[in-house]
């Protein structure tokens, strides 16, 4: 429910389970249609707790899925027999660091906590089979190798995401162990990125570091512009060969390699 997997990582997995990508929360009156494939509440930016975003956090998107309920948009049958992708992204740790510097344990395991809090929520709901996705390594992110030249992962950082994943799968252990009918399992996205990111597997990237669409100076980012329009940043010759975008998201290929280490995971439902 936050939106780092993007919509390519979203759509391999209803994929894998049979099903068409999930309908937007905002488009479901207009494509009313597709709702048999589901509903995606996520918005861009946000976290557990409220961000810079303007638009709801974890707990107000779980608010808007039970009012559906109430209203019969779904049914209890619907949420029993569903999967449930829940992905938080890192935003909570990105605004803590804009106003107050780098996280320690405290506000780590705040955020896990508030997760888990989620998680029981959405059990109380009906949700019985439910992927949580696992933090990638945040530090191996464009910008966070920028200072290195795209040459290696701050792990510093990764250190941080490293507790932050150790708290998520003692959290989830324990529902599993407090709900013996549901069915918690985590997507490990971080050993995904890093199999990828380190040329194992089938897929293999030039510079996987190095992002495909960059500003042409640090003072600009992928997509800027001048006072006169002027393009201020490049982008590479074939996206396909680059794993990440721009300085924080991967590409589709980026994503499809990702997905492909992923893809077991949707099998233990």
């Amino acid at each position: 429910m936050a939106r780092f997997i993007e919509r390519l990582l979203r759509t391999c997995a209803a994929k894998t389970l049979g099903l068409k990508s999930p309908i937007p929360y905002e488009l479901r009156k207009l494509n009313p249609e597709y709702l048999e494939y589901g509903m995606n509440f996520a918005y861009g930016g946000t976290g557990v707790f409220d961000t810079l975003a303007p638009y709801p956090n974890m707990t107000a998107q779980i608010t808007l899925f039970e009012q559906l309920l109430k209203d019969n948009t779904f049914s209890a049958a619907d949420v029993n027999s569903s999967a449930t992708l829940v992905t938080l992204s890192g935003n909570d740790y990105s605004y803590y660091i804009a106003r107050n510097g780098t996280p320690g344990p405290a506000f780590i395991t705040a955020v896990v906590v508030q997760l888990g809090v989620n998680l029981r929520r959405l059990y109380e709901l009906g949700a019985r089979k439910v992927v949580v996705a696992a933090l990638q390594p945040v530090g191996c992110l464009p910008s966070n190798t920028a200072a290195t030249s795209f040459q290696k992962c701050n792990e510093t950082v990764n250190s941080l995401v490293g507790l932050h994943n150790q708290l998520l799968y003692k959290a989830v252990a324990d529902l599993n162990n407090q709900t013996a009918s549901s069915t918690f399992v985590i997507a490990d996205l971080y050993s995904s990125f890093i199999a990828v990111l380190n040329g194992t597997g089938n897929s293999e990237f030039e510079n996987p570091l190095k992002p495909c669409c960059a500003g042409t100076s640090q003072d600009f980012n992928c997509g800027s512009t001048d006072g006169n329009g002027t393009k201020m940043y490049t982008v590479c010759e074939d996206p396909e060969s680059s794993f990440f975008w721009d300085l924080n998201h991967p590409t589709q290929a980026g994503w499809r390699a990702v997905y492909s280490n992923l893809s077991a995971t949707l099998g233990q439902l």
